[in-house]
């Protein structure tokens, strides 16, 4: 049998498809960018259609370009941008709303109103999740409450809503299947972690029909077909996982005790906890990891809004690099004392802040500041917000971490990777194939369709690229901490509630 996997890695700004051999080589590669909208400020949108036709685009180039057929492939893995929230008409299929991305941070003030209420000490209960704009819930409800069209058909009972993996399994199926995976379900703040079901209570607070939302699933199982009219030939999808718990099972974290970081649009930090639900006492999330065989491994995690996206904004609204690649290259060349530090809070704080009002800001600029040194503080800014995070994680487990493995396309960077392992004072692990988003959907699918056995068949395939030590010494990295902190507080709040 075809030993061949297809990933599909639907993200914020591209729909990607990539083939995967069973030694987790790529074995092809294909790429569809995806923009997104900003009607007011605060507010991100994209066209669900162009997800979908963006996506299934990738996956025809990338059979092409490996001269495979879909007989060829053995099994479909999915993972996706999280949290972003679609609303479609389940006679039509056709969506009745752009889908409101996860940055999008229109639901701020209802959230300040279930924390007036107490309610939001229920919601970490339950959800494991902190109350922000960031869920999936809080945007289900907009989409009710502002939407008539998305009203009338939750009153006519036609409603489906879904996270982008319900989407695609949606569409690929020709309107079969209507599912989520566990680890998509546990960002929506209307998921009980703890029971393993939609909370009856939080979906009666958020006034979201229960028949809208889709049927949870574990993330390694076979949950349907891709419809042979999209590609030749009918093939099975096997896995799903939202992409951060997809990028740490890529990387291998199959342990208790074991982090990665990835560095995407925004920055992820997860640790697997096991089959522990641990609580966090720092602002952080607790969230299910996967769900495999019916048995929830759990995780913590920080969320970062802006990582790879401040590296964007310096290329295309300043303008002060031509290429994400240059970035190294000219950090390197910045002046060695220059103290300007940058708080990307484009659309608030994350982890472990949690500020929607807080806004960017740079400090310590000087007559001599040049494009090299923001572009170095910018680069700084990615590893001090991760370190942040790292920080409470350390604190709720009350263990220091040895080794952090990294992925994400930042992480090519080796002078954010060496600064990352200098102010977390711990090795940074990147792997010879950074692609671990993918490659965690394509094990998943894999394990379940019986390219591989078990978990020790998985772990053998672990292939470490570089390591970075820390070189840095104690004062050093206590004075960025220090101007970081003074540089946090001067952004925090800064559009008043």
């Amino acid at each position: 049998m075809s030993e061949f996997i297809m990933a599909l890695d639907q993200g914020t700004t591209s729909s990607r498809t990539i083939i995967f051999n069973k030694l987790g080589e790529i074995i092809s590669m294909a790429t569809e960018p995806l923009q997104c909208h900003y009607p007011q400020s605060g507010w991100v949108e994209q066209i669900p259609s162009e997800i979908w036709q963006g996506q299934l685009k990738t996956m025809k180039e990338a059979l092409k370009t490996a001269n495979l057929q879909a007989s060829d492939i053995r099994c479909i893995g999915i993972t996706n941008q999280r949290e972003t929230v679609i609303a479609w008409d389940k006679t039509t299929g056709q969506a009745l709303n752009n889908a409101i991305v996860w940055q999008c941070r229109r639901t701020a003030d209802f959230c300040e109103e279930l924390k007036a209420e107490g309610f939001d000490s229920k919601l970490k209960q339950k959800t494991g999740l902190v109350t922000d704009a960031y869920f999936s819930g809080t945007k289900m409800r907009w989409l009710l409450q502002n939407n008539p069209a998305v009203k009338k058909c939750a009153d006519d009972g036609n409603l489906l809503f879904g996270t982008v993996d319900s989407w695609l399994v949606y569409n690929l199926t020709k309107g079969e299947k209507h599912i989520s995976d566990a680890s998509n379900a546990s960002r929506t703040l209307v998921y009980n972690i703890h029971d393993k079901d939609w909370d009856q209570e939080i979906l009666e607070r958020f006034e979201i029909p229960r028949s809208a939302l889709p049927t949870v699933v574990d993330s390694s199982q076979r949950v349907g077909e891709c419809h042979p009219d999209f590609l030749g030939s009918s093939i099975v999808i096997s896995g799903i996982a939202g992409d951060q718990q997809s990028a740490l099972f890529g990387q291998l974290c199959l342990n208790e005790g074991m982090a990665k970081n990835t560095y995407g649009t925004g920055c992820f930090l997860l640790m697997n906890t096991g089959d522990k639900a641990v609580n966090s006492q720092n602002g952080l999330l607790t969230t299910i990891a996967w769900s495999i065989g019916g048995k929830t491994t759990y995780a913590l995690e920080g969320a970062v809004f802006i990582g790879g996206a401040l590296v964007q904004w310096l290329r295309d609204e300043l303008q002060i690099i031509e290429d994400a690649a240059l970035c190294e290259e000219m950090a390197l060349k910045a002046n060695p004392n220059s103290d300007v530090y940058i708080v990307p809070a484009f659309v608030g704080l994350g982890a472990p802040y949690w500020d929607p009002y807080a806004r960017g800001t740079m400090h310590g600029l000087t007559r001599d500041t040049s494009r090299e040194d923001i572009v170095k503080a910018s680069l700084n800014a990615i590893a001090l917000q991760s370190r942040d995070v790292l920080e409470c994680m350390q604190q709720d487990l009350q263990k220091k971490l040895s080794i952090l493995k990294v992925d994400g396309g930042a992480s090519a960077n080796n002078y954010l990777m060496q600064f990352q392992a200098d102010i977390n004072q711990c090795t940074v692990s990147r792997p010879t194939v950074v692609e671990t988003t993918a490659m965690g959907a394509a094990y998943l699918a894999g394990l379940a369709a019986g390219v591989y056995k078990d978990f020790d068949e998985l772990t053998q395939l672990a292939q470490e690229g570089r390591a970075f030590e820390p070189s840095m010494a104690d004062t050093e990295a206590k004075k960025h901490t220090d101007y970081w902190k003074k540089a946090i507080e001067r952004s925090k709040n800064w559009i008043e509630a």
